[in-house]
């Protein structure tokens, strides 16, 4: 069995197509110098080049704009918070008249403890029976500032008073002195066992806060 023969025709030659050559002459197709040849421009890509040549020093610029508003932005957030937790708070008219409860178990016989009221050191003392003594026994006819030490402590063994010189308002310090008490350094004013003036400048005794005992080892100051 034979198949028929198929005739079958040559494709046709395309002698006359146009093709395209690229060169690297910035960004042409340049065909060659042949009639047959035709030239393509590439599409325009200049827009999206860089305009400005300072564009980093711009960028730079911007950045330290954006850095100071955020700073300053930071700064008046703060400013906003401070002020409201400040109005939040109570006044302090109503901190200063508050009251302080002091533990009385831990100051040992013979020894001070200095507290902190309304801005005010406040001395604690436990005295010793010598110290009760001395201070029953003082004349008051010889005291600048008469005082007799039962009006000064509501118990015998404490005495409570605000550590300020009644001169010019230094801080005297405890167990000196000459007469067993407390001495000023600033102008040499000296204080009793009891906290009375007895030599010096201070025209009055060493003042005695408001305070009560709520039991027999705590006082509230206020």
């Amino acid at each position: 069995m034979f198949l028929n023969a198929i005739e079958i025709e040559p494709a046709p030659l395309f002698t006359n197509q146009r093709r395209h050559y690229s060169s690297s002459n910035d960004g042409f197709f340049i065909a060659k110098e042949d009639p047959n040849y035709e030239t393509t421009q590439a599409p325009d890509w200049s827009y999206m080049r860089r305009q400005n040549p300072n564009a980093d020093d711009n960028r730079t610029f911007t950045y330290l704009v954006v850095g100071a508003y955020s700073v300053f932005g930071t700064i008046a957030a703060k400013c906003t918070v401070a002020t409201c937790l400040e109005y939040l708070a109570p006044p302090k008219c109503a901190i200063a008249a508050g009251s302080v409860e002091v533990d009385l178990s831990n100051i040992p016989v013979g020894k001070s403890t200095i507290v902190t009221w309304r801005g005010k050191p406040i001395f604690i003392r436990h005295r010793t029976e010598d110290d009760i003594k001395l201070a029953n026994d003082v004349d008051l006819s010889t005291l600048r500032d008469p005082q007799s030490d039962s009006d000064r402590v509501q118990k015998p063994e404490w005495l409570v008073m605000i550590g300020i010189c009644t001169h010019l308002g230094c801080i005297p310090t405890g167990d000196s002195g000459d007469f067993n008490g407390w001495f000023c350094p600033c102008h040499g004013s000296h204080y009793d066992s009891s906290g009375r003036i007895r030599l010096g400048p201070a025209p009055l005794n060493l003042e005695v806060p408001k305070y009560e005992f709520l039991s027999d080892t705590t006082i509230k100051l206020g």
